[in-house]
């Protein structure tokens, strides 16, 4: 099931469980995953993508493996806030995977989280060769950070 909105998600979840962020990108998807009492989002790995069939087939195993209750969906708005043909991409992969799954998706807006994950890695020195491996998911972990940042705002009875 697709929510319309972050609100909507939030009230689909039962308490005490963990849910997901993907950075869904061309040849990978970044996934992190958060603490039980959804405060924490820490990065978790990066799928390297086939096929929708097989990339599901996957990231399902995984998110039941691990007994995810959500998804966050980074949803890659072009800076001045249009869609473009990624963000068509990404709501395409959300349909097809809300076909195969119960599970609530809602998607996030992931601008700069890959620039944020960079500095993020940068600032701790990361190499070269392991920030290309790790850079999808720690954007994961931003997109559900902001997500787990704003869920938490909401359960707080702050303003939007």
């Amino acid at each position: 099931m697709i929510c319309a909105s972050i609100e909507d998600f939030a009230a689909t979840l039962p308490p005490n469980r963990a849910i997901c962020g993907l950075d869904f990108g061309d040849k990978t998807i970044g996934i992190a995953i958060s603490d039980l009492r959804r405060m924490v989002a820490t990065p978790a790995e990066t799928l390297r993508r086939v096929k929708f069939t097989e990339d599901a087939t996957r990231l399902l195993a995984l998110l039941t493996a691990r007994d995810i209750r959500g998804i966050i969906l980074g949803l890659p708005l072009n800076m001045d806030g249009s869609t473009g043909p990624r963000v068509q991409a990404t709501q395409a992969f959300a349909r097809n995977l809300a076909r195969l799954t119960d599970l609530p998706i809602a998607f996030w807006d992931e601008r700069l989280s890959t620039v944020a994950a960079e500095r993020a890695l940068l600032e701790a020195d990361t190499s070269r060769k392991r920030r290309k491996e790790v850079i999808d998911a720690v954007a994961a972990g931003y997109i559900l950070q902001g997500a787990l940042d704003r869920m938490g705002h909401m359960s707080r009875g702050g303003e939007p």
